[in-house]
C-alpha cells in the first residue's frame, strides 16, 4: 500500500474517482472530514458504498477511519462499516494497550452481527500514533492485539499543541524513528502522515523519501495529485530489485556451500540483509514488477 487517498464518508461524488484512482488503498473518513451533523448521513453512506459491487470487486485496500472509541458514534459506526470487504478500521487516538483490546472485541462483535463467515478475513487495525502517550506507548499498542496491522504516524495532531512546526525535519525524523521501531517491535507496518500543503509537491516527494529511508510502508494522500508521487517514491527501483534478486540467488548458493557470509556487489551480506531483499523481492512481485 504505497499510497492511501482519504476520501470523505459525506461526500459520496467522490467514491467512484477514488476506486478510479492509482491509489493502492483508500480510507474513507467518518471522523475529521465530516460535520458532526452528518455523521449519521455519512455512516449511512459508507455503510451502503462498502456493500457494492464497486467495492465488493475492488482490489484496493479498503480502510475506514471512524470516531474515535470515547465517542457517541463508535459504536454505531464500526455496525455500519464492518462488512465482509472491508480490510482495516482506522483507529484514532488510541493511548493504551485496553483501549486497543476494547476496540478489537468491538470489532468481533460486529463481526458476528454481520454475518462474517470462516472465509471472511478479519478486520484489521491501523492505529494512530498522535499523542505524546501514544508515541510513548507505540510498541505496547503494537503488540496489544493480533489485529494491530500497523502504525500510522499522525504529524498535525502531535505536533500542533506542542507547538512543534510542522516541517522541522530533526522533530519528523525522530517521531518517524520512535514509530518504525515500535512497528519492528510488534511485526507490523509503519505508515506515514498525510502532507497538507497539496501545491508542495517537492515537500511531500522529500518527506515520503525521508520516511520510506526509516522503513515505513507508504504515504497517506489528501488529494488525488499526491498518488503518483507517493507510488513513484515506495516503488522499489530497478537498482534495488536486481540488488535484491543477485542476493538471494547468493544467498541459496551459500547456503548449499555452507557459508555464512558473503559478498554481493561489494557488500558483505548475512541473514538480515536477505531478509531486506525478500521483502524487496516480494514487493516487487506484488507490483507486477518481476515475475511470480
Amino acid at each position: 500500500m504505497r499510497s492511501k487517498l482519504f476520501v470523505p464518508g459525506s461526500r459520496p461524488e467522490f467514491f467512484p474517482k477514488a476506486f478510479a484512482s492509482e491509489a493502492d488503498g483508500l480510507s474513507f473518513d467518518l471522523e475529521d472530514a465530516v460535520a458532526e451533523d452528518r455523521k449519521v448521513e455519512a455512516r449511512e453512506l459508507l455503510s451502503g458504498m462498502l456493500r457494492s459491487d464497486m467495492a465488493q470487486t475492488s482490489r484496493k485496500t479498503l480502510i475506514v477511519r471512524v470516531n474515535g472509541a470515547d465517542t457517541p458514534h463508535f459504536e454505531a459506526d464500526l455496525a455500519a462499516v464492518v462488512v465482509p470487504g472491508l480490510d482495516v478500521i482506522n483507529l484514532p487516538k488510541p493511548e493504551t494497550v485496553e483501549d486497543v483490546r476494547r476496540v478489537a472485541d468491538a470489532i468481533a462483535l460486529a463481526e458476528r452481527a454481520n454475518g462474517f463467515t470462516g472465509n471472511d478475513a478479519p478486520v484489521r487495525l491501523l492505529l494512530n500514533i498522535e499523542t505524546p502517550a501514544a508515541l510513548r506507548r507505540a510498541a505496547e499498542l503494537a503488540t496489544a492485539h493480533p489485529r494491530v496491522a500497523g502504525l500510522q504516524l499522525g504529524l498535525g495532531d502531535l505536533f500542533e499543541p506542542a507547538g512543534i512546526h510542522r516541517r522541522n525535519t530533526g522533530a519528523i525524523a525522530n517521531a518517524m524513528f520512535a514509530v518504525r521501531m515500535a512497528a519492528a517491535e510488534g511485526n507490523v507496518y509503519a505508515y506515514d502522515t498525510v502532507f497538507a500543503n497539496i501545491r508542495d509537491a517537492d515537500g511531500f516527494r522529500a518527506e515520503a523519501e525521508m520516511s520510506r529511508q526509516l522503513g515505513f510502508l507508504g504515504k497517506s494522500c489528501i488529494h488525488p495529485t499526491q498518488i503518483a508521487l507517493a507510488n513513484d517514491v515506495y516503488r522499489p527501483s530497478d537498482e534495488e530489485l536486481a540488488h535484491a534478486l543477485r542476493v538471494i540467488d547468493a544467498a541459496s548458493r551459500a547456503e548449499a556451500d555452507g557459508i555464512g557470509a558473503y559478498v554481493v556487489d561489494g557488500k558483505m551480506i548475512d541473514p538480515p540483509f536477505v531478509q531486506r531483499a525478500q521483502a524487496i523481492v516480494e514487493t516487487g512481485r506484488r507490483l507486477g514488477l518481476i515475475p511470480a
